[in-house]
């Protein structure tokens, strides 16, 4: 088939690449405008942007992808279908209408549950025990379309925004390919999703990474894994930001008022929370390199009854 692809981050690439390897043609990608970066003020392009270089595919980089001007050059390239992964701006239905497949979008949640922008990390936010990917057949609402095949996947106890995301990247790879060769061979039966049972994922800021040792050290643990890499969750040490990376419940019931060490081991520090007590392992202090908390110790001086917060 003729694709025009629509993504952005490194969870497009994947999609993208497995693609042009199951012999579809992509006739364009189409992702976010290159963006200044650090203190040099140096353009970057996006990841979808550089794997499309590197293949030869021509790319566009419309600010707004709605204007004239950009629709106009999207029906420039030949498509039966648009496929977008995680693109970040929302089409409008004279787009949607372009090809004659419409398009479809590699959503990182077994929908109607977890529409928008972070799905992914939510799902680990709010303790859920499965998550997955669903393509869905795109109309104008934001991941209210149709739905056209689901995968499933159990989420780790373990399991990190990044590992997830690095997971469910690769299940949706193989999941559109499925669903093209579906799509050809008219095998796919949309299904409406059900509103009342649909919740929306807002966009993550660095301002939700603040620990409030008030809740219960179960919900503390899922904050630090689901927003690991980013935002990442943190609290203060000293007058210092102290990113926490790693963090185990203990057993333990809390013993002393949120946010006051219950106690200090050789490779953890145990803090008290509002409900239990979690176990810190992985830190990183302001200025200073991630590392674990044995480590972290060596240098830093950290006794029962200390607060952190």
């Amino acid at each position: 088939m003729k694709i025009v692809y629509m993504g952005t981050p490194d969870f497009s690439v994947g999609p993208l690449k497995a693609l042009i390897e199951a012999g579809h043609t992509v006739t364009a990608v189409v992702t976010q405008p290159d963006k200044a970066k650090g203190r040099s003020g140096k353009l970057v392009s996006t990841p979808v942007k550089e794997c499309a270089m590197e293949y030869g595919i021509p790319v566009l980089t419309p600010v707004k992808i709605k204007t004239a001007e950009a629709v106009a050059q999207l029906k420039e390239y030949e498509a039966d279908v648009y496929v977008v992964a995680a693109f970040g701006q929302i089409l409008s239905q004279e787009i949607l209408d372009i090809p004659r497949y419409g398009c479809l979008n590699i959503h990182a949640s077994l929908l109607p549950k977890y529409r928008g922008s972070a799905p992914i990390q939510w799902a680990i936010l709010d303790g859920e025990e499965k998550t997955g990917v669903t393509i869905m057949q795109m109309d104008a609402g934001i991941d209210t379309g149709d739905m056209l095949l689901k995968r499933e996947m159990v989420i780790a106890d373990d399991e990190t925004g990044g590992s997830l995301f690095d997971k469910l990247a690769v299940m949706g790879s193989e999941l559109i390919v499925e669903a093209l060769e579906k799509l050809e061979k008219g095998e796919l039966t949309p299904k409406k999703q059900d509103d009342s049972l649909s919740c929306y994922a807002k966009m993550l800021t660095k301002a939700q990474g603040q620990i409030n040792w008030n809740d219960e050290a179960v919900k503390i643990e899922r904050l630090i894994r689901g927003l690991n890499p980013w935002p990442s969750a943190y609290t203060m040490l000293n007058g210092k930001t102290l990113k926490i990376w790693e963090a185990k419940v203990t057993e333990a019931e809390s013993d002393g008022l949120p946010g006051t060490v219950s106690c200090v081991t050789k490779d953890s520090v145990c803090v008290n929370c509002g409900s239990g007590q979690l176990a810190l392992i992985s830190v990183q202090l302001e200025g200073k390199k991630r590392m674990q908390v044995k480590d972290f110790l060596l240098g830093n001086k950290i006794e029962k009854g200390d607060v952190i917060g």
